[in-house]
């Protein structure tokens, strides 16, 4: 076979499988044959819906000058198929993982790759980008012994970062999501509540689960911009709220006038591409990425895997995850 298949995003709404040559890898390059990869229900839907925002980014080179058509994705595991002059074929066979688009192959350089450790699977090693993700936003909290936090958004990275976040000793977690099936999710992994945000009393359940006071820190990470004032409004007197969803551009007016103006929460920045600077000295992408195959080992996040489409079938997964996202929280394309 001399091609393979790229997924385009052409329009809002709208995707499609592009019949391409199969690329032929040079010196330092090899051809994977993927096996799975996952959609992102956050920044692929922005792109999806024609929400994205135009980023100049020299820091996040897969969301920077975003336009149709383009391929996009960022989490694709294959096999070895083909090696370039220079790298041993002794590469052959072996099970890596790309930042890169869905498509049936993937052209690297090797040292673009991450190799799978023994234990990891194809489908759990999908999950890298948001487990390293997760990772960031707990450094970027830097919870405490004994402080009181709350997760808004349990989709895929609302997820493991709560799973990440019940290893600490906090004396509350709460998580938030309108949906039941994630709410289900975050509730197994232990955590003091689960609370649907959207029910008539949420702040007042919410805030006796945190002592009546509001919490130390809260994570925004639903992608959905009105959000950020519920964890305004719930964070306490000098707390803080760590932003990790990209919203694009769907702004929302914020409630600065109120609690916030008088309780000097801070608002804090969260984004996987770069290391929180006070960090930098003793933390870098390569032990970022050791921890997050440490954790994909400790949580295995694939039980969160709700579908898997084929990959011809790809428009139809960004339909279901449009139309019915509360059936969803982690879909896979398959390859094989």
């Amino acid at each position: 076979m001399n091609t393979c298949q790229t997924l385009y995003f052409i329009a809002p709404y709208r995707v499609e499988l592009r019949e391409e040559s199969l690329p032929v890898p040079k010196e330092g390059q090899v051809l994977l044959e993927s096996v799975c990869s996952a959609i992102s229900p956050g920044s692929e839907m922005l792109l999806y819906r024609g929400q994205f925002s135009s980023l100049k980014d020299c820091h996040d080179s897969v969301s920077s000058d975003l336009s149709y058509p383009t391929p996009y994705g960022y989490a694709c595991v294959g096999r070895i198929v083909a090696v370039g002059p220079q790298v041993t074929q002794d590469l052959l066979g072996q099970l890596a993982f790309a930042f890169h688009a869905h498509s049936t192959h993937v052209l690297a350089d090797l040292d673009e790759l991450l190799f799978l450790p023994a234990g990891i699977s194809p489908e759990t090693a999908c999950f890298l980008p948001n487990t390293e993700t997760a990772i960031n936003l707990v450094h970027d909290a830097a919870p405490l012994l004994g402080e009181r936090a709350i997760v808004f958004g349990q989709g895929i990275v609302g997820l493991l970062t709560t799973a990440l976040l019940t290893e600490f000793p906090l004396a509350a977690l709460l998580a938030v999501d309108r949906y039941s099936l994630r709410r289900e999710a975050a509730q197994a992994l232990g955590v003091t509540a689960s609370l649907d945000p959207a029910e008539p009393d949420f702040y007042e359940h919410a805030l006796t689960f945190l002592d009546g006071i509001g919490a130390d820190f809260s994570l925004e990470i639903s992608g959905a911009a009105p959000a950020l004032n519920d964890a305004i409004a719930l964070t306490r007197f000098s707390g803080r709220v760590i932003i990790g969803s990209w919203y694009g551009t769907n702004n929302a007016i914020l409630d600065l006038g109120g609690v916030f103006h008088r309780s000097r929460i801070t608002l804090y920045p969260s984004q996987v591409s770069t290391i929180r600077p006070e960090l930098s000295g003793c933390w870098n992408k390569a032990r970022r990425f050791v921890l997050a195959w440490q954790v994909l080992q400790r949580i295995q996040p694939q039980r969160w895997i709700t579908h898997r489409f084929p990959f011809e079938r790809a428009a139809e997964a960004y339909h279901l995850l449009h139309e019915s996202p509360e059936t969803t929280i982690q879909i896979l394309f398959t390859y094989e």
